[in-house]
């Protein structure tokens, strides 16, 4: 293992942060951030245990492409507390992936990663259309073991924000074609660890739904001013320069997206005041969808910004996407959304938009 023992101060947008390095003995990288210096020695960690083959294969009918992962089969599924993989370092504890006795927020490189490297193993089947390569890590909101993107607070909700930033930057300088920052919550949508974390997948290429939403907006579609003549009937909440709605044209029952109420191809345009407004949203949206069914909401987050080599004109939004149409009631895609991609919503946009204002 080894490394970088004085962290690199970085230029933040609302404030400066620190990241420091750190390589684990099987040479995956470990990024701590944080409002302050992160120190002290690392103990006992966990290392790579499962063998890596990733390939790419296009579906020539749809155009999309698929990506077969076996070794993924192995990864760790709901573990005990004292299992708990994303845990800091604690002496005689199981060995975690953050292998230090305290951090503010960590990104690592997944153990269980769908896409490789370049310099990862090439070897790939006859049936497919290349190596999937490329990068994928998790970040881990905090050191403790249960929360939320509401729960952990401004300051670290900021942090995150900060944190993707200097993300998106590394991984578009290593070539990535388009960066998708998320989080899937509740077991529901397929969370195998409780510990409060997102997720960063890097293509080598842009996924068909981003591809299409950037040529909508090269041909001049602009969701800001079409926002604009909603009359507020589908807002749910703003803070200063941006706004949560729910879109006339949602597929999921309250699915709500923050959008800034100007031009924006990702959090990397945000100036300071935008990067604290946008983190209280990222933290306010959740508070309403657990508290419209009185029960944590389980969903699926993206952060939607620009492809490296879209138009200036892709507009950034961050959706959420809900999966409960009522208490005790998973909305299912079943038969005509799996085969069609057309889906049948039970709750009207704007009705969703105003129980959610009212909460």
């Amino acid at each position: 293992m080894s490394d970088d023992s004085c962290p690199v101060k970085l230029q933040g947008r609302s404030r400066p942060l620190f990241r420091r390095q750190h390589t684990k003995a099987d040479g995956r990288s470990v990024s701590l951030y944080g409002f302050k210096p992160h120190m002290g020695q690392a103990g006992v960690e966990l290392v790579r245990t499962a063998g890596h083959h990733s390939e790419l294969r296009r579906d020539p009918l749809r155009g999309t492409w698929a990506i077969y992962s076996p070794h993924r089969q192995t990864r760790t599924f709901l573990p005990s507390a004292a299992a708990d993989p994303l845990a800091p370092f604690r002496d005689g504890a199981a060995p975690t992936e953050i292998a230090f006795s305290d951090f503010e927020l960590a990104v690592f490189d997944n153990q269980f990663s769908s896409l490789q490297p370049e310099t990862g193993p090439t070897g790939h089947s006859q049936w497919a259309s290349g190596p999937a390569t490329g990068q994928c890590e998790v970040v881990v909101y905090s050191s403790e073991p249960e929360g939320s993107l509401y729960s952990v607070g401004q300051d670290r909700r900021v942090l995150l924000l900060e944190a993707l930033i200097d993300r998106y930057e590394t991984l578009f300088q290593k070539g990535a074609a388009y960066v998708l920052p998320f989080e899937n919550r509740g077991e529901q949508v397929g969370v195998t660890l409780a510990h409060p974390h997102g997720q960063i997948y890097a293509f080598p290429f842009v996924p068909a739904p981003q591809a299409a939403a950037a040529k909508a907006f090269e041909d001049g579609y602009d969701l800001v001013s079409d926002h604009a003549t909603w009359d507020g009937h589908f807002n749910v909440a703003t803070d200063g320069g941006l706004t949560a709605f729910c879109p006339p044209f949602g597929r999921f029952p309250y699915e709500t997206w923050i959008m800034p109420k100007r031009p924006c191809r990702g959090p990397w345009d945000l100036n300071a005041s935008e990067i604290e407004e946008l983190a209280r949203l990222l933290g306010d949206i959740p508070r309403r969808l657990d508290a419209l069914f009185g029960a944590p909401m389980p969903y699926m987050m993206s952060f939607q910004a620009s492809p490296r080599e879209a138009g200036p004109d892709f507009q950034f939004t961050v959706q959420f996407y809900p999966i409960m149409r009522d208490a005790g009631r998973l909305k299912y895609l079943a038969g005509v959304e799996q085969f069609t991609s057309v889906f049948t919503v039970d709750i009207v946009p704007e009705t969703a938009a105003e129980r959610l204002r009212g909460l």
